[in-house]
């Protein structure tokens, strides 16, 4: 992949952060952030993701809760990328969050009309219902795991990956898009791409490709 179109990949999950409040990685209500690192105040916890229930519910008439509706809701927004986009759009893991991997090889390969909800936002109803349904995340534990990838790609080599931060409640990821075209920070380069290998498990699930 280009670094162009890295560019583009990153900035456009970024974009899907910022987009609807409830993807910010944001602290209940009243909980303070420390921006230098400290305590941070965590999210609520989640609602019951227990897919039998849910799946109970839905058959009852009801709706489906958690993380069986968020998936769902994916679903829908897949199934209008592969209407009007591409019919190759992966499907989203079981975890309901999309497989950017999958998305970044598909970029690559289709153009950026692949993110941002598609070419001139034909599915961004869809991927806003989506994320709105994403079910509540634990801003602590966020910002500890991309800390914890920062610090170990710049262990792996990459000596300016800059660490999170902790800004009005929300994780604003790292990287090193500063300055991507110097010699450590390459993505192309094969030094980055061990680095990236070799620190993916760091990440949650959803937080994979943020920084």
């Amino acid at each position: 992949m280009t670094q162009k179109t890295r560019s583009r990949s990153r900035a456009a999950r970024l974009a899907l952060l910022v987009a609807v409040p409830a993807l910010a990685l944001t602290t209940a209500c009243g909980g303070a952030a420390d921006s230098s690192g400290g305590g941070v105040a965590s999210v609520s916890n989640a609602p019951s993701t227990d897919q039998s229930k849910d799946g109970a519910a839905a058959a009852k008439g009801g709706a489906a809760k958690g993380k069986s509706a968020f998936y769902d809701a994916q679903m829908k927004f897949v199934q209008c990328m592969r209407k009007k986009i591409t019919k190759d759009y992966p499907d989203p893991k079981l975890s309901g969050y999309l497989d950017w991997t999958k998305i970044d090889a598909l970029q690559e390969e289709k153009g950026n009309d692949v993110a941002k909800g598609g070419r001139d936002g034909a599915c961004a109803p869809e991927m806003q219902k989506a994320m709105q349904l994403e079910p509540p995340r634990d801003t602590q534990k966020d910002y500890e795991s991309m800390l914890a990838h920062a610090k170990c790609m710049r262990a792996n080599g990459v000596s300016k990956f800059s660490n999170p931060k902790l800004q009005d409640g929300n994780v604003i990821p790292g990287g090193s898009d500063t300055n991507p075209t110097a010699p450590d920070t390459d993505r192309e380069s094969s030094a980055y791409k061990q680095a990236r290998q070799a620190c993916k498990d760091k990440l949650l699930d959803g937080l994979d490709g943020m920084q």
